[in-house]
């Protein structure tokens, strides 16, 4: 029997995070018992916090965790919840006590550690998964790479399986992480089975088609701030470094250098992301067609827009345009 730790952090976790693996866990049980695979269950899960009851939503709901952090002396499996996105920092400061835990049952018991969405701040602050990979919401992105330099951040991924260390990308997809865990402790049929319970798309891989690209302004760089937002402002013109550091009376090399820093894109990524969001948007509410969108990006090569496209959003300008327009969808 495997024994699994599902965390519960004080106060603003997300409660599907939490509900959802222990049902999906719970069916893998019942498929065992039910199907004769076994005579006891399969998993041994655990709602695991700090403090027995947790309040969330404003005491909307509440979590009665079946131990507390010292009565789970080695575990398995450690999942790490995903927590609101507007107080994340605030949530890892208020629960911190789970690091020093987490740390021993990895260093300790070997314990395999998996974080969804948001709580991948968690994992990182543990130390576990420094110079691994790591995905989390699109929307946390430049947060975790600026406070997490030291880690590989793979914003476009939905799983990343490296080493025992498991990440998930934003919001429901931490569905396909434990379908991924499913299938590495019980086999495909099992995970198949799940799939089609819960209704699950199973081997979904990429999460670029969801994200949102704002641009990062939230630093104190005030002339890089006039450039991105020239740049947001003149989509549809070819706009080249060098000319863009010559209007802020800059050298190509430190404008360069401070994009970075600020952004944590280049000038060049962040053109071509402010110009694909454009094109998104536009193949999502317009009549226009393929190159009318193209052309009005700036872009003339369909080749080269088409291979940009999806390095951003992992699907094709048609796929794209099929999937989101609102007239092909309505029909």
């Amino acid at each position: 029997m495997k024994h699994i730790s599902i965390l519960v952090p004080k106060a603003n976790v997300v409660l599907s995070s939490v509900v959802g693996p222990y049902k999906i866990f719970k069916s893998v049980n019942d498929f065992y018992l039910q199907s004769g695979k076994s005579e006891q269950p399969f998993f041994d899960i655990n709602l695991v916090g700090i403090d027995k009851d947790t309040v969330l939503y404003d005491g909307a709901f509440s979590i009665h965790c079946t131990a507390i952090l010292d009565d789970i002396d080695k575990t398995d499996l450690i999942i790490i919840p995903a927590v609101l996105p507007h107080c994340v920092l605030q949530e890892v400061e208020a629960s911190y006590g789970f690091i020093p835990w987490i740390q021993q049952q990895r260093l300790v018991h070997n314990a395999e550690v998996a974080s969804l969405c948001f709580g991948a701040f968690f994992l990182a602050e543990t130390g576990l998964v420094d110079h691994k990979q790591c995905a989390t919401h699109w929307a946390g992105i430049e947060l975790f790479k600026q406070r997490y330099p030291h880690i590989d951040v793979k914003p476009e991924k939905i799983v990343t399986d490296q080493d025992g260390i498991y990440s998930s990308g934003g919001a429901y997809s931490f569905l396909n992480l434990i379908l991924h865990l499913i299938q590495k402790y019980c086999g495909r049929e099992v995970a198949i089975y799940v799939s089609k319970m819960f209704e699950i798309e199973i081997d979904r891989d990429n999460q670029n088609q969801f994200a949102i690209f704002n641009g990062q302004k939230e630093h104190p760089d005030t002339l890089i701030q006039k450039a991105q937002l020239f740049i947001e402002r003149n989509v549809a013109e070819k706009i080249s470094v060098e000319e863009l550091s010559g209007t802020l009376a800059i050298s190509s090399r430190n404008f360069i250098r401070r994009f970075k820093k600020a952004t944590t894109n280049t000038p060049l990524e962040y053109i071509q992301r402010v110009k694909i969001e454009a094109a998104k948007n536009a193949l999502e509410s317009s009549p226009k067609t393929i190159n009318e969108v193209m052309f009005s990006i700036g872009y003339s090569d369909t080749k080269a827009f088409r291979n940009l496209f999806k390095r951003y959003t992992g699907l094709t300008p048609v796929a794209y345009k099929q999937k989101y327009n609102r007239e092909l969808v309505s029909y």
